[in-house]
């Protein structure tokens, strides 16, 4: 099985929802580079937006809530108040992004839910996640080195990125002031328990 469906299985279900194509799902952090087919470069080709961003109009937009294009928000999300939205932001169809919560060239999928003074840079969100308050995935590296990631088995894989915060399986939770460093993976329908540091690899054993 390729990571990616490992990750986010649910994403093979997904119909009739606009969400970003991936190219190589072996590598599903790829998405998030600066190449033709990353997040940037799709959210440019979508036809409607308004300066290079999409607002369906079933979504939710709160007071005092900044967007920078190219960006592209959903059917039925939320885009609570005061929350920022930087370039590269896809928000899918009812996802949150609440209160003072900070996006940027990040992948929230169906459902998902950053509704907290989060922070979400460089990273994607499983369907149905949610992040507790406080929850910050961290993108760089303090010594701005290049971000590996930690595969199941071990393995360690370089991404060619100096810039990656998480990959979230679909339904799992982070519990509140949760921080991930760089290139954390998280197995689908993971629980952790609040004020955790994760790296690597990590899911709930059964």
């Amino acid at each position: 099985m390729l990571l990616f469906d490992e990750i986010f299985p649910g994403f093979c279900d997904l119909n009739n929802t606009r969400v970003p194509y991936f190219t190589d799902r072996s590598s599903p952090w790829s998405i998030l580079s600066a190449g033709d087919n990353g997040l940037i470069s799709q959210l440019m080709s979508i036809d409607g937006a308004d300066n290079g961003i999409f607002i369906h109009p079933d979504a939710r937009i709160g007071e005092y809530v900044r967007i920078e294009g190219p960006c592209y928000i959903g059917a039925k999300a939320e885009i609570r108040h005061s929350a920022y939205l930087r370039r590269g932001s896809w928000i899918c169809e009812e996802a949150v992004v609440g209160h003072s919560s900070e996006v940027k060239n990040s992948l929230l999928l169906p459902g998902s839910k950053a509704p907290h003074f989060n922070y979400v840079g460089d990273s994607i969100l499983g369907m149905g996640v949610n992040i507790g308050a406080g929850v910050k995935l961290s993108n760089v590296r303090n010594d701005r080195k290049e971000v590996a990631v930690r595969l199941a088995n071990g393995e360690r894989v370089d991404t060619g990125l100096l810039k990656l915060g998480a990959l979230i399986g679909d339904g799992s939770q982070l519990g509140c002031n949760v921080v991930t460093n760089p290139g954390t993976i998280i197995a689908p329908s993971s629980m952790i328990s609040p004020n955790e540091t994760i790296s690597g690899w990590f899911e709930t054993k059964s």
